[in-house]
């Protein structure tokens, strides 16, 4: 089934030990539109400026992403710039124009409004709860969030939580969020606000996804080559909820493929700079990377513990 994304689309400037990319494809409704697209039909609403290049809307076009909900409008698209040394955990965000994005306010075409799936990328608090009063009775809903929203519009978060059954962040935001520093306990509060599924995404060290059956934790998979980290945790958004969009499953045990794929297409991305890894996949590629996943946390048990 389709998943509807709302989110930034930009143009970034990234550099790396490894090299760099001016005015690359990037923003999370990206990452996470390309990713989720190697699993089911994607609908994606943003805003851009008419600087925004031809090409890049021929990629996303030829991943099959439905472009009805970017809105071309006058003035320039959003633009990041970062920059990683070789921890690759610390980024140095060198500028960001928002450019067009500071107006967004998200139409959704007709057509999109009964799309059974949604992810809300990072963006205000409110724009997510407007997106929610166009859509129609969508069968999942999830979000992303930054800390920057959680200090400064907590109501509003408070209240799109309440109408969602997944949110997918970090750590450091999870702790904040739950205002508890011990990240079983802070998972066990962040459910009590309404979602079904806690994702939250720790980087190079894995994942772990908390609900109500139970908890699943994948670790972080050692890379052979990581270029470039930028929207790794989008394009893990993207593989996760595509999966379960695709599979219109929800169980316990699609809950820990899914994580697996989340991280599968969160790995991947970092082989290469911006978007370039994540454009022209082969499917034999992530069903690979999805068994070096399964290979690397499966054993049997062989007890030899005394009186056991």
């Amino acid at each position: 089934m389709p998943i509807l994304v709302v989110g930034s689309v930009a143009l970034d400037d990234v550099e790396t030990p490894f090299g760099q990319r001016k005015g690359a494809l990037g923003g999370a409704a990206v990452y996470f539109g390309l990713a989720a697209s190697y699993f089911t039909e994607v609908q994606l609403v943003g805003v851009v400026g008419r600087d925004f290049p031809a090409g890049h809307l021929e990629l996303l076009s030829s991943r099959g992403i439905d472009l009805a909900g970017l809105q071309v409008v006058d003035g320039e698209t959003f633009r990041w710039g970062g920059k990683y040394g070789y921890d690759f955990n610390a980024r140095e965000t060198t500028f960001t124009h928002l450019g067009a994005f500071a107006g967004f306010q998200p139409q959704i075409p007709e057509r999109f409004r009964q799309t059974p799936n949604v992810f809300l990328a990072n963006i205000h608090p409110r724009l997510q709860l407007d997106v929610l009063g166009q859509v129609e009775r969508p069968q999942m809903t999830a979000l992303d969030t930054m800390n920057y929203w959680i200090e400064r519009t907590p109501e509003e978060l408070r209240e799109v939580l309440a109408r969602v059954d997944a949110l997918l962040i970090n750590d450091s935001e999870a702790r904040q969020l739950a205002s508890e520093p011990v990240l079983r306990k802070a998972a066990a509060r962040i459910l009590e606000l309404g979602p079904e599924m806690l994702v939250v995404k720790k980087g190079e060290d894995g994942a772990v996804t908390f609900s109500r059956e139970g908890i699943f934790a994948v670790p972080g998979l050692p890379l052979d080559s990581i270029i470039d980290p930028t929207g790794a945790g989008d394009s893990f958004a993207g593989g996760f909820l595509g999966y379960l969009a695709a599979s219109g499953d929800r169980s316990p045990e699609a809950l820990r493929r899914a994580t697996i794929y989340g991280s599968t297409m969160g790995s991947l991305c970092c082989e290469a700079f911006s978007t370039e890894k994540l454009v022209d996949l082969d499917p034999h590629e992530i069903e690979d990377r999805f068994q070096e996943y399964k290979r690397l946390t499966h054993f049997e048990h062989a007890p030899i513990l005394l009186n056991a």
